[in-house]
């Protein structure tokens, strides 16, 4: 189906044309036919990357009142950057309809000039959700003649903790009007919303929810931990001609990729939290005109990027929910053009790597990470091609007898060889003896089950990054709790949206994060109340093993390896089996992977006295039970 068949006006096919659009992608077929004909609301499940803005953007168009200077369409997105390409994109679709306005409006810029912007009129609102807020309440927005609302990427949204915000606007807006929700998955506030807002609702799902397109290929690498960073800088440089995004888990190993690769000679650059908006922007629009080669990010900071022509994702850390990994996947391989995902793993993740694949419904290829000697020759290659293709400035003509005279003594083997050492001896002494970094192992080993079973130690406990604060949280994948449910219950609840997390160890039963400790006190008095699907949360500052309680407490052990084998009950420090339920934590614990179930303690282990975790005192009882009456 082509876009000259649907029904669209003259002008907005001209601008169609002029983008070379010709014939339409799944979720258009499906989405602007329907769009077109009917005055209902919509539900579009499709994954990133698959040409949505179109899908809902052009039928809008195509019914916007340009006469009217009052918003009639409002696009909400979770991040800056989504919201600026989005309304890019809405401009280059109505170039030709003169008189309709596209507004942008988002946070990290001055409100002003998009008040200013509003007032002049403007049919079509694309803006983030707090920004949107920000000019209803000062007045400068009204959405009383809205009749489109359109909520993109609705569970990035709500992952990032816009659910309040969200029913906030909506409630604002007509109840006469059509309401399309487009996202990749449809978790249960994303159903909430739907339920809520939305009336007879058609759905549309193109391809399965969660499967991987069909133009990537999916590669992984197996490595010891300690090994990433070099193995990476061995795919990048077998691959001389990468366009790729590197995606890490915290802000602080993101930084810290980028400035290794940075240092190392590469076109390199980080985006995180931790940038102000103006560095931000910088560093998007040097990648956008492929001045680096390599963006290094968090999944949280690349929310919203759209990106023409990506060659690699690679994942430096597998995500803790494989959805993301969908999402991750889905930046490359984009109209039509091939793209590699590629996963750098150890041998403890082989289990993770076989549930990647059962979502996907793809086979992870394993990858032998390239020796030297491969290396040397890709590179030495490419700069032949180089200087092959270079066109010659007959300008240096005037030069040749003297420089004829300077290599007259070289033959042509040893002039090549000058040459090229020129140029290439950088690699060739970096990869002069480099190890095999390839490890055995692979994602069928049994082995690596009982290796992931052994390496919850060190993998999911112990001490927090400096400066950091290691919380406790009891809930776990067991409560269908995943790492960006997690980030949007710090955002709701906190009310910060600009707190960092950063590692975050998702459990069965239980799971820990960290913050900056500047923000821990906020995080504990946010969460305090918090309530996660009907489950009140219990956060607790965690320590690792053999670190001292703030107040002078004994030892406590992490969490995640502090239970004992009987059966999950705690034993006292005299050995006895039972225990106070109404007494806190205390003494050491033997290792295990059972789970707790003894009930916990209300009060924070940083905040007990070591008098009142000795049960084989009196007073140390007495003034236990006092405190916790007078804290009741």
């Amino acid at each position: 189906m082509t876009f000259s068949e649907i029904g669209l006006n003259q002008n907005i096919q001209k601008a169609i044309a002029d983008l070379g659009f010709e014939t339409l992608t799944p979720i258009q077929q499906e989405a602007i036919p329907y769009l077109l004909e009917n005055e209902t609301d919509l539900i579009a499940l499709a994954q990133t990357g698959t040409g949505k803005t179109a899908a809902f953007g052009l039928p809008i168009l195509h019914k916007i009142e340009v006469e009217r200077k009052l918003p009639q369409a409002i696009i909400l997105c979770p991040t800056r950057e989504l919201c600026l390409q989005i309304s890019k994109d809405m401009e280059s679709y109505s170039k030709y309809i003169k008189g309709l306005k596209v507004t942008p409006v988002y946070g990290g810029a001055s409100i002003v000039p998009q008040i200013q912007l509003l007032k002049s009129g403007t049919q079509i609102i694309v803006g983030t959700p707090g920004r949107v807020i920000d000019l209803i309440n000062r007045k400068a927005l009204r959405l009383q003649d809205i009749e489109f609302v359109i909520l993109d990427e609705a569970d990035e949204m709500l992952n990032m903790g816009f659910k309040d915000d969200l029913d906030i606007i909506l409630a604002e807006t007509p109840k006469e009007k059509q309401t399309l929700l487009f996202s990749a998955t449809m978790p249960k506030e994303v159903m909430r919303i739907s339920k809520t807002y939305m009336f007879s609702a058609k759905t549309i799902e193109v391809a399965s929810r969660n499967e991987g397109t069909k133009n990537v290929d999916h590669h992984y690498y197996m490595v010891n931990a300690s090994d990433r960073y070099k193995a990476l800088r061995r795919i990048c440089d077998i691959n001389p001609d990468i366009y790729g995004i590197v995606f890490c888990r915290t802000r602080r190993e993101t930084a810290d990729i980028a400035d290794k690769l940075m240092q190392d000679g590469y076109n390199a650059d980080a985006i995180h939290g931790e940038l102000s908006q103006a560095q931000r922007d910088h560093v998007m629009a040097r990648f956008r005109q492929k001045k680096l080669q390599m963006l290094v990010a968090t999944d949280v900071a690349a929310r919203g990027l759209d990106i023409n022509d990506l060659t690699h994702v690679i994942n430096y850390n597998l995500p803790d929910d494989n959805e993301i990994y969908v999402h991750r996947s889905g930046r490359t391989g984009r109209a039509g053009k091939k793209g590699i995902s590629i996963i750098i793993a150890h041998s403890r993740e082989g289990r993770k790597l076989k549930d990647i694949e059962r979502m996907i419904k793809r086979d992870l290829i394993l990858k032998k990470v390239p020796n030297g000697d491969e290396i040397c020759q890709i590179q030495l290659m490419r700069l032949v091609d180089k200087v092959v293709a270079t066109e010659i400035n007959h300008q240096i003509d005037r030069y040749l007898p003297s420089i004829e005279e300077k290599l007259a003594h070289l033959d042509k083997e040893q002039l090549i060889k000058h040459f090229v050492s020129t140029e290439f001896n950088r690699f060739l002494s970096f990869y002069k003896n480099a190890p095999d970094l390839n490890i055995s192992g692979s994602k069928n080993n049994d082995s690596n089950k009982r290796g992931e079973k052994n390496n919850q130690k060190t993998e999911r406990t112990g001490h927090a990054e400096q400066g950091h604060t290691r919380f406790f949280i009891n809930l776990g994948k067991e409560k269908d709790l995943h790492a960006h449910n997690l980030i949007g219950l710090i955002n709701e609840y906190t009310r910060n949206r600009n707190i960092p997390i950063g590692k975050i160890d998702i459990m069965r039963k239980f799971s820990f994060f960290e913050v900056p400790s500047d923000f821990a006190t906020d995080v504990l008095g946010g969460l305090s109340d918090a309530n996660w699907n009907g489950n009140r949360v219990n956060v607790e500052v965690s320590q690792a093993p053999g670190a001292k309680s703030s107040s002078g407490g004994g030892n406590r052990r992490d969490r995640g390896d502090s239970r004992d084998r009987s059966n999950g009950r705690d034993r006292n420090p005299s050995g006895d089996k039972k225990r106070n339920e109404n007494k806190s934590w205390n003494g050491e614990r033997s290792n295990s992977s059972k789970s707790i179930t003894t009930k916990r303690n209300s009060e924070k282990p940083s905040t007990i006295r070591s008098s009142e975790t000795e049960g084989s005192s009196f007073k140390g009882r007495f003034n236990a039970a006092a405190k916790r009456k007078r804290r009741a």
